[in-house]
């Protein structure tokens, strides 16, 4: 082990540190985490819980990374959270364990939560995900990758967010939100597909092409749910991943989607 460790800082017995960890004044590191290499907490930063963070996170003052869940259905044991390579948790951060023994919060690679950002026990976040200040996602949350979530959003528990998505600022997503697309509102709609935010990733006209006809369908053509799967199953683009993508995620939904403007 090396790196630079503040001589106010606590690490617990048990705690496992990689190579060049840095760790700040007043943090705390619990006896069950693991911190990978060159990952740095900075001064009063909190790590605890059943806890594994990858390699060169940087985590903010003032954050509690793995805590123990809110849910008050929890009734014991060890679960825990895994976080992956290159997270930024800014300040007053939080992200909590899962609530039965065992069982994980999970988040995957490259993802940056803002100040006062909230992950709750159970999420699944994948990769790259852009988490605005005050946004929260509740418990049991699924995140697909590329998404980017606005100032202030709340994500209702149980909901999906599929890859690519934007949530405008103050959003309030109560069902889940189909991929490559853009809602808003309270409760939050679709309002058209992220276009810009496609052309940018570098979306072919084609992969764009197969997004706006599976939005079309199911959204604009005022067929019921059946009817829609019906005629996007028939659809010439039916095969192509970006359509394929957005049908599976829509028909495997259990909350339901959010609605069209």
């Amino acid at each position: 082990m090396a790196g630079t460790i503040h001589p106010t800082a606590i690490i617990e017995p048990g705690a496992q540190l990689g190579e060049n960890v840095t760790i700040g004044a007043y943090s705390y590191v619990g006896p069950q985490v693991v911190l990978g290499d060159g990952t740095i907490l900075q001064h009063h930063a909190n790590v605890e819980g059943r806890t594994t963070i990858g390699k060169d996170c940087e985590i903010f003052p003032f954050t509690c990374i793995g805590t123990k869940t809110h849910d008050l259905k929890y009734i014991g044991g060890e679960p825990g959270l895994i976080v992956g390579d290159r997270n930024v948790f800014r300040e007053y951060v939080s992200v909590h364990c899962a609530t039965k023994a065992d069982e994980y919060t999970r988040l995957g690679n490259d993802n940056v939560i803002l100040a006062y950002g909230h992950i709750a026990h159970d999420c699944i976040v994948g990769n790259h995900m852009v988490m605005s200040a005050q946004a929260a996602l509740a418990g049991h949350v699924i995140v697909e990758d590329h998404v980017n979530i606005g100032w202030g959003v709340g994500v209702h528990q149980f909901c999906r967010i599929g890859a690519h998505v934007m949530l405008g600022a103050m959003s309030k997503a109560v069902q889940d939100v189909p991929p490559f697309i853009i809602a808003d509102g309270n409760p939050a709609i679709a309002r058209s597909i992220n276009k810009v935010g496609l052309e940018r990733f570098g979306f072919t006209i084609e992969q764009l092409d197969a997004v706006k006809q599976a939005f079309r369908v199911f959204y604009r053509t005022g067929l019921n749910r059946t009817q829609a799967f019906e005629r996007m199953h028939a659809h010439a683009l039916a095969n192509t991943a970006e359509f394929t993508h957005f049908l599976n995620f829509v028909e495997r939904s259990e909350r339901g989607v959010v609605a069209g403007k």
